[in-house]
């Protein structure tokens, strides 16, 4: 068992080297009334709040435990269906305290591939027992029963259950399909021990998004975390005093890692928001951040341009975002504009421009890889797009017209970070374009059930016999220790000769018409015979005349030719929410392309070059649709 050091100073954390278990139990020892959790709906003018204090949490873990000890064997899956909210955390804790590897994933509802995502992941894991909450327990049957999965276990956390010990989870076998069994009381043995995990064992299994390829379960140990958030917290000096809140899944690395685990192993408390009523309010979260004193809240760059969009003026006056002092952005490229709007909208509520956190990471590297330092402002390089398109990152004074301009991702955190040539593996020098490749303790096992893909992404060495690197598949350079991200080599479009990052070419649709505003847009290549773009940009078409809509494609068009200096000559508009997304929020450029090329994305309207259309549409319907349909 890891020895816990004291603290030196008041307001810092103890440093755990054994598993997230032991940090938790440690502090609910330490501080056991203190709140872990807070969950928050809004309610009109007015917060609804539930939360657990350590004590709380730690009995409602202990009751999970023990109904999984009955069913289950230390390092069996059990697959997480839970909205946000307290019954995931205990859901979640509980698992790890039975030595069961959690599986967190989104509940399989609204769209069909997002339920066949969630399926498939269940069959990968190969889990022997599902957990969702009461609310979403004969949702979950319906579907165990329709993917042939009701032969497993599964069982509702339900904290407000009688004799649940005071909040404590009590969970209850699922009727119907799965078959009633016995149902489990409070854990309250005092002999009972949570199990004694090991540094390398595996914590719980995070799916990846899924932006260029099928998901696939990273195996993140206990050691891996610890490392993650032990090297964060000592970089930004976190303490058990520091607040945090967030909107983000927790299904997803940035928001259990970063927004759960993280203050659980702090000792602080988390302020938990369900994302869709984030996309419904977005002041909710400000608001929320506000009330609680959150000094942590991070998120996609998406989410501050919404922010920064949809507030009024009494809304922002009604904030002090004073005390938010690491506004973390990652998860997608971030735009330097975003950046500048919403600090200039938010000056008066007191936010500060130097609060923002630009990070880099990714699952399979835990969390974190990259971020800036406090106390100082987001580090915006501006750089020649045509070197650029060479893969020479070539700095132009700041604010040069013809400058593209790119934020930093911040400097190292306790990792070895190559840039590497992905052709030669050869180790290129700073200013040079190459895939990213990384080294150290948060760099996790590989992933579950698939030693192929674990051989290609893991264990890369370099042309110089240097071994031991995760190949991300980013590409990127380093410019004066600042590590600047630039695109996905699967995703990079070489366009007569020149390297293209479609979320830059994105960038540029959203600032042409006003109709493009907060929708997403997805930019990508196809042959016909050369490699020709497609723009893919969600429009409401409602209340729209068929000139109008020609009108913005044909200005997207012109736009972007003049920009890019090449032609542009395809445009499709699709209903609200067609472009396909990943948990975490970016765009599935790779997924969109494939919907395009085998023409079963369902468009509103195509504008395309006569070779595209005789390509992917022969055959096909190939006029453009009535406005009218979004």
């Amino acid at each position: 068992m890891a020895r816990w050091t004291p603290c030196g100073e008041a307001g810092e954390t103890n440093v755990s080297k054994g598993s997230i278990v032991e940090a938790v139990r440690h502090n609910v020892a330490g501080s056991p009334e203190r709140q872990a959790v807070v969950f928050c709906r809004g309610a009109g003018e007015r917060f609804v709040e539930t939360s657990l204090t350590y004590a709380e949490l730690d009995r409602a873990a202990r009751s999970t435990a023990a109904w999984l000890g009955r069913r289950c064997r230390p390092g069996d899956r059990a697959l997480l269906l839970y909205p946000t909210g307290l019954e995931f955390v205990a859901g979640f804790l509980g698992c790890l305290y039975a030595g069961v590897i959690p599986v967190p994933v989104p509940l399989p509802a609204n769209y069909r591939h997002h339920a066949d995502r969630t399926s498939a992941i269940a069959r990968n894991a190969d889990v022997a027992v599902v957990l969702t909450d009461p609310a979403n327990l004969g949702a979950v049957d319906d579907w165990m029963l329709q993917e042939g999965l009701d032969h497993l276990a599964f069982a509702a956390t339900d904290l407000d259950a009688p004799g649940g010990g005071g909040g404590a989870a009590d969970p209850t076998d699922g009727a119907g399909s799965a078959g009633p069994t016995d149902a489990a009381g409070p854990a309250t043995d005092d002999r009972w021990r949570p199990y004694p995990a090991r540094p390398d064992d595996i914590a719980f299994l995070q799916y990846t998004s899924g932006s260029t390829s099928d998901p696939k379960g990273v195996m993140v140990t206990h050691g891996n975390v610890l490392h993650n958030i032990g090297s964060v917290h000592r970089t930004l000096g976190w303490t058990d005093q520091t607040r945090f809140c967030s909107w983000l899944p927790l299904y997803h690395d940035m928001g259990l890692i970063a927004m759960l685990i993280a203050p659980l192993y702090l000792g602080s408390t988390a302020v938990l928001i369900r994302p869709n009523d984030f996309l419904k309010r977005p002041q909710l979260w400000l608001e929320a951040i506000d009330r609680y004193g959150a000094e942590v809240a991070c998120a996609p760059n998406f989410a501050y341009d919404l922010c920064a969009r949809l507030l009024t003026d009494e809304q922002v006056a009604a904030l002090d975002l004073s005390r938010w002092r690491y506004a973390c952005n990652g998860a997608e490229p971030i735009d330097p504009a975003t950046l500048e709007r919403f600090a200039a909208r938010f000056a008066p509520a007191g936010f500060r421009y130097e609060s923002f956190l630009p990070t880099y990471g990714l699952a399979e590297a835990t969390l974190c890889v990259t971020g800036a330092r406090p106390a100082g402002a987001p580090v915006t390089a501006y750089v020649d797009p045509a070197e650029l398109a060479r893969d020479v990152f070539t700095p132009l004074p700041a604010g040069t017209p013809s400058g593209l301009a790119l934020v930093g991702s911040g400097r190292v955190n306790a990792l070895d970070v190559r840039i590497i040539d992905p052709g030669t593996s050869t180790v290129l020098p700073d200013g040079r374009v190459g895939e990213v490749w990384i080294r150290g303790g948060s760099v996790t096992r590989g992933y579950w059930g698939d030693p192929e893909a674990t051989r290609r992404a893991f264990g890369a060495v370099t042309a110089d016999g240097d071994g031991g690197f995760l190949r991300t598949g980013d590409l990127g350079t380093l410019d004066d220790g600042e590590l600047y991200v630039t695109g996905r080599i699967k995703e990079m479009m070489i366009v007569h000769g020149r390297n293209l990052y479609p979320h830059d070419v994105e960038r540029e649709v959203r600032e042409v018409a006003e109709a493009f505003a907060g929708l997403p847009c997805a930019v990508f290549s196809v042959p016909a015979p050369r490699e020709e773009i497609v723009v893919v940009q969600e429009l409401r078409t409602r209340a729209r005349d068929a000139a109008e809509i020609a009108g913005l494609a044909a200005a997207v068009k012109s736009t972007l030719s003049r920009i890019l200096g090449l032609r542009v000559a395809n445009v499709v508009f699709v209903r609200v929410g067609q472009v396909r997304r990943t948990t975490s929020g970016k765009i599935q450029r790779t997924m969109m392309r494939e919907l395009f090329v085998s023409g079963v994305l369902d468009a509103t309207y195509e504008d395309l070059d006569p070779e595209v259309r005789d390509r992917y549409r022969a055959g096909r319907a190939a006029q453009p649709v009535p406005a009218g349909r979004g």
